[in-house]
């Protein structure tokens, strides 16, 4: 094809496989990091589509959502289907379908094969795991594969680059692609599956013998009592070592964000713009990223167990407790990308088949503990909770469990509340394939913490930098004349209680004072409605007038806080505990309600998420802080 100026249009290749069949890898190793990513239109189903590199030609690959039959349940599994049936308005019908199957479970995978030859366009067939094959002493005839089905098919490796040559020469000659020469059987199952039984003994997919390793794991790791005690043992190490791991490059970066505070005062004149570079920009963006050590623990190893197939299993181990309060197993692979951003959590959503299941999921999903949170848990836990141990486990560690699992519980809680009430009716059967267990390449990994990383780091570049601007506003206007007769110290606190962000918190201070809620804390809660975290580049700020270049002296500075009428400390252990409990339950992020109300296509849903569980966050709060200070009086 020629466009209007005569040049060559892209081929445009549709790559098509079940879910964990190394579809995305081979896409990532063909297109690398300029993938384009979007939505498809009309549809919240997210899009892929990159060019693929060092060829000698246009080709443009499109990655369609892992399905494992063209009759989907599923939005993801349907947008498949349409596209390939030039059924979705704006998407164009690929020209060519690159078909990606495991040779691991070639057999189970020729299903979707048989239902793909159908199309009768040039097709081509990427047969992924052939080292595990090998490595099990299996082998596959790909020569007769490719003979029996009249397409190419190739080998590869997609993490190591093995076949990726022959795969790119393959794609710049789509022209030896021809259409399928036979068509299997396609409206009935059982006639299709026989064919696909035929078609493995032919070329020896059913003779690679199981492995028998993973088997042996498996049988730990998916037993009800013995796989929960694994499951409870990951997490408590997961969460100690956030605390464990995390501080030598938490002291670094703290140093850094010092030093420039310091030099930033000794080399720039005095003035307003001096003020907002050090007591706005590097306290408030320079507050929040000395938690990106501890962002960067918890994502490597979150995505290492779910790289590994670990998590997979946990599904399976959690979907008796799921089953409990009216959801799936399914449902827990949806929250558990939550632990990183809701937003995720919730869009992963679309791989549940049960209409009633996936609502529940999305407006369920932001009580897990998104990584935004982190940052204000460690701050109070490290400010309030002693560095000791218990039985061996450091408290703080416990702690920080402690508050994930809180919101875990509230998550079943609320889904089990929506299921027996709003969301009525029958648990959906639950059904995953289980990954083989592969050690994930270094590559692979680092460039998945590098995401979610940098997702944070342009939070803290972007949302939370504006923030930090708007609110050293608040904090310096309007301006006081100096008193000479007063200390720097003295001269800072007037100057603060005559600031708008003053004036704003002691407007809210009587319906947050129950809670043990000064107005200082009432500004980073009403900042937080932006994004979580930005209540410690508020609280940074805040406690940084007058004393600009100690970014150190937050977690003492807390501590050290007093009520200038009593003389009695404004910031407390129950304080402390009501707002951590504050946070566990509330909805604080604008985005979060947004990516809601485009999922589920109407605001009614994300309006009853957001006062449902302020209300909830309000009633915890309050009786943490009652219980906790008549406790410790």
């Amino acid at each position: 094809m020629t466009g209007a100026a005569g040049v060559a249009d892209p081929l445009r290749v549709a790559l098509v496989g079940s879910p964990n069949s190394g579809k995305t890898t081979l896409f990532n190793a063909l297109t690398g990091a300029g993938a384009r990513v979007g939505n498809y239109p009309g549809v919240t189903v997210e899009r892929r589509e990159g060019s693929v590199r060092r060829s000698g030609r246009a080709i443009r690959v499109l990655d369609l959502p892992g399905t494992y039959s063209l009759e989907g349940e599923t939005p993801d599994e349907q947008v498949v289907e349409r596209v390939l049936g030039g059924e979705l308005p704006g998407e164009a019908v690929p020209d060519a379908l690159l078909i990606v199957a495991d040779g691991t479970t070639l057999r189970r995978g020729l299903g979707l094969v048989a239902q793909l030859l159908q199309s009768e366009r040039p097709t081509a067939l990427v047969v992924t795991m052939i080292d595990e094959v090998r490595a099990r002493g299996g082998r596959l005839d790909l020569a007769k594969l490719s003979r029996i089905l009249g397409v190419p098919v190739l080998g590869v490796v997609g993490s190591r680059g093995v076949g990726l040559p022959e795969l790119r020469e393959l794609l710049e000659h789509p022209e030896s692609w021809s259409a399928p020469s036979i068509r299997p059987p396609d409206e009935d199952p059982a006639e299709r599956f026989a064919w696909v039984d035929a078609v493995a003994r032919e070329i020896g997919a059913g003779d690679t013998p199981p492995d028998t390793r993973s088997d042996a794991v498996d049988r730990i790791l998916l037993h009800p009592v013995g796989g929960g005690l694994v499951f409870a043992a990951v997490m408590v190490l997961l969460f100690q070592s956030i605390f464990a791991w995390a501080v030598p490059a938490m002291d670094a970066i703290d140093g850094i964000f010092g030093v420039l505070g310091r030099a930033s005062a000794q080399l720039l004149p005095a003035g307003l713009l001096t003020d907002l570079w050090i007591d706005g920009v590097l306290a408030g963006v320079g507050g929040v990223l000395i938690f990106l050590p501890q962002i960067v623990i918890l994502f490597t190893l979150i995505h290492f167990l779910e790289d590994v197939g670990y998590m997979a299993r946990a599904a399976f181990v959690v979907d008796r407790l799921m089953g409990l309060v009216g959801l799936q197993g399914r449902c827990f692979v949806a929250l558990l990308s939550s632990y990183a951003c809701a937003i995720p959590g919730i869009m992963a959503a679309r791989s549940i088949s049960s209409p009633r299941d996936r609502l529940a999921t999305i407006l369920v999903a932001p009580f897990m503990t998104c990584s935004a949170r982190l940052p204000v848990y460690t701050l109070l836990i490290a400010a309030f909770v002693p560095a000791v141990s218990v039985f061996g486990v450091g408290l703080q560690g416990l702690v920080m469990l402690a508050l994930y699992a809180l919101g875990v519980l509230a998550a079943l809680g609320a889904a089990a509340l929506l299921k027996s009430t709003l969301l009525r009716g029958q648990v959906s059967s639950f059904y995953m394939e289980l990954p083989p267990y592969r050690m994930p390449s270094l590559s692979l990994l680092a460039s998945q913490v590098w995401a979610s990383a940098w997702a944070f780091i342009k939070r803290a570049g972007t949302l939370i930098l504006l923030a930090s601007v708007v609110l050293w506003t608040l904090l310096t206007f309007p301006r006081v004349d100096a008193d000479p007769s007063l200390s720097p110290k003295e001269q800072a606190q007037v100057a603060l209680e005559a600031s708008a962000a003053a004036s704003i918190g002691r407007a809210i201070e009587p319906a947050i004072e129950p809670l043990g809620f000064d107005w200082r804390i009432g500004v980073g809660l009403v900042a937080s409605l932006a994004a979580r975290e930005v209540i410690v580049s508020t609280l940074s700020q805040i406690y940084a007038v007058g004393d600009a270049d100690d970014f150190d002296g937050l977690r003492s500075a807390l501590r050290a806080d007093t009520d200038p009428e009593t003389g009695e400390p404004s910031f407390t252990l129950p304080v402390a505990l009501s707002l951590l409990v504050f946070f566990v339950f509330a909805l604080q992020c604008t985005s979060t309600i947004a990516v809601m109300a485009r999922e589920t296509g109407s605001w009614r849903w994300p309006a009853l998420a957001f006062s449902s569980m302020l209300a909830l966050a309000y009633v915890a709060s309050f009786v943490t802080y009652r219980v906790s200070s008549a406790l410790l009086s």
